[in-house]
């Protein structure tokens, strides 16, 4: 495996690591400038999150050390460098490391772990738990992807790693207790001649698992709000004798959700912070941003809550430095920072490498099997605002799949639709071998296959909204493809629809743009009492993006995954050609004039 950059860069990367091996900031005991002379200790917090099953520096999907337009790097390997050169920086001083969530799902390397040969199988320990125990972390909190490979798998990875995981509000259906550790109070020493100090560490997973993930919690779990557990929890960790406590939560800072009022808030951590007393700091994730510093002023006590968010994969370690002193016996915070550091700066762990090195290789292996011939090579590039053969790839397999299985069936009737989102915009498939790296990086998510019956009235709202994708533009207006969209919008929360004929006149306001909404190939416009089955993802169908009308009683459920479909129907073929499924169904408009 070189680096696509060529052995410069890791011989720039070998002569940062020796230059950090200098202390990256002085944490000794001090005394308050200008202050009668007080004996101070030091506490650091690193923190991860957002993982998702990065181990190496690696792209399966492109079969090469991972980089992106700024040189990110990626994976735990990188993180553990940085954590080793911290705690043989503070030699032996108190370090505590946390990780907020999101681990077990996101990489080839995590997938083929859950679904190709499954611990719960094999009894194989995960390239996850192998590589976090390497570190030895202090605690992980659960997040919402912990739930996408079912419970029996999450409940055996969490017996395999050599920590707490938390999550205080996830709580089991039928005893209404706990169904994770909500919380640990740790002793640290914080070196000689101190009292020892007791860290509370509360886990707040995120109550979206419940629409995610209802194939695999309905009846089991529910997840209740992180604001409420929050207060809760600290009081009963004060109580028992956590003299600072420390939040790890898989939840964003911006106090919005993806989803509707049903459930708890998505991203409530700026709200823990400012309404839950007792909370000195929160680490968390979810929103894969990098927040380096927030502070968050308590409504009740006044107090300066410090919040950090480490990005994702594996990219940046947040690092939180406490000083602390003893005030009427008491430990109390004098002063709290955070600080971002970038795991481009070093080269990767060999513990970490040597632990999930044969499962790596496994993983690279599977990967680039190949499972058919390209007759001309396909992009997602464009699939955002044009219609591409690529995106129609997954709705003919969709729909050839779904008009299968009713046959015979009540429904065998009815039209079917399909609904595919852009999830990658890098993904192509090239003209020749087609591997399953090239399938797994047009469609990156786990998710199973669904089908609904919606009306024609209905067909139109979902397409409505899915168009608030794209930015109002006036005709003649310049119409750039990288400008087009409306940031706040994800491109997974951009839908198409094969099976129906349709114009977006972005030129139009938000829900008034489906201009045009025709049977295929005809001029006959889709009346509102029109009957469809639409075939779509379990993330969709269940709730995720908002998506009005789609939540509903399911005709076709069988758990497949769509992903694996896409692999089975591209072998059976053996030759994935255009002119087997490309359909131009949809185009941007502006007064009906086609935009691109």
């Amino acid at each position: 495996m070189t680096s696509p950059t060529g052995p410069s860069r890791r011989q720039l990367l070998a002569a940062a690591a020796a230059a950090a091996s200098a202390p990256l900031i002085a944490a000794t005991p001090a005394a308050a400038a200008g202050a009668a002379p007080s004996r101070t200790w030091d506490l650091t917090l690193l923190g991860t999150s957002d993982t998702h099953g990065n181990v190496y520096n690696w792209d399966y999907y492109t079969d090469a050390e991972y980089d992106d337009s700024r040189h990110n790097d990626v994976g735990v390997a990188k993180l553990a460098t940085l954590i080793n050169q911290i705690r043989a920086e503070r030699r032996g001083r108190a370090t505590l490391v946390l990780d907020a969530g999101d681990t077990i799902q996101g990489t080839p390397l995590a997938t083929y772990y859950a679904k190709q040969e499954p611990i719960t199988t094999t009894g194989e320990k995960h390239p996850m738990a192998r590589a976090m125990n390497v570190i030895d972390y202090d605690a992980v909190t659960l997040g919402n992807h912990e739930f996408n490979y079912g419970l029996p798998l999450l409940d055996l990875w969490i017996r395999q790693l050599g920590f707490p995981a938390l999550a205080a509000n996830a709580v089991n259906v039928a005893t209404g207790k706990p169904a994770f550790l909500p919380y640990i109070i740790k002793k640290v020493s914080l070196g000689f001649a101190a009292p020892t100090l007791r860290v509370g560490i509360l886990g707040l997973t995120n109550p979206g698992s419940a629409i995610w993930d209802r194939a695999n919690v309905e009846g089991r779990l529910r997840f209740d709000d992180m604001i409420a557990t929050a207060a809760t929890y600290v009081p009963i960790m004060r109580a028992r004798g956590a003299d600072i406590v420390l939040v790890s939560a898989h939840g964003g800072d911006s106090g919005t959700s993806s989803y509707g009022p049903e459930l708890p808030i998505e991203n409530p951590t700026a709200l823990i912070a400012e309404q839950v007393p007792g909370i000195d700091a929160i680490l968390f994730g979810h929103a894969h941003a990098e927040v380096v510093e927030r502070f968050v002023t308590n409504a009740q006590t006044g107090e300066q809550v410090l919040l950090s968010e480490p990005s994702k994969w594996g990219q940046r370690l947040t690092r939180m430095d406490f000083t602390l002193a003893r005030e009427q016996g008491r430990w109390k915070i004098t002063k709290k920072s955070a600080t971002m550091l970038n795991t481009n700066t070093v080269v990767e762990d060999p513990k970490v490498l040597a632990a999930v090195r044969a499962q790596h290789q496994k993983t690279v292996a599977y990967v680039n099997q190949v499972v058919a011939q390209s007759s001309v090579e396909l992009s997602a590039a464009e699939s955002r605002y044009r219609d591409t053969p690529i995106l129609d790839f997954i709705n003919h397999v969709q729909t050839e799949v779904v008009n299968t299985a009713l046959a015979g069936t009540r429904y065998a009737g009815l039209p079917v639709l399909s609904i595919a989102a852009p999830f990658s915009r890098t993904a192509v498939f090239p003209a020749g071998d087609v591997k399953i790296r090239d399938v797994a990086g047009l469609y990156v998510y786990d998710n199973t296959l669904e089908a609904v019956v919606l009306s024609g009235a209905e067909v139109r709202t979902y397409l409505e909204y899915s168009a608030k994708y794209f930015r109002t533009l006036a005709p003649g207006a310049p119409a750039e493809p990288e400008q087009i969209s409306d940031p706040a919008v994800p491109d997974y929360n951009y839908d198409v629809i094969s099976g129906l004929d349709y114009d977006i006149d972005i030129a139009r306001p938000i829900g008034q743009r489906i201009t045009r909404l025709v049977l295929p190939g005809t001029d006959t416009p889709v009346t509102d009492d029109a009957q469809f089955v639409v075939a779509v993802n379990n993330y969709r169908r269940s709730g995720g993006g908002n998506f009005p009308g789609i939540v509903k009683a399911q005709v076709y459920n069988e758990q497949q995954e769509i992903r694996q479909l896409l692999i089975d129907w591209a072998q059976a073929k053996g030759v994935i050609d255009p002119a087997d499924f490309h359909q131009p169904s949809w185009k941007l408009v502006r007064e009906g004039v086609p935009v691109f």
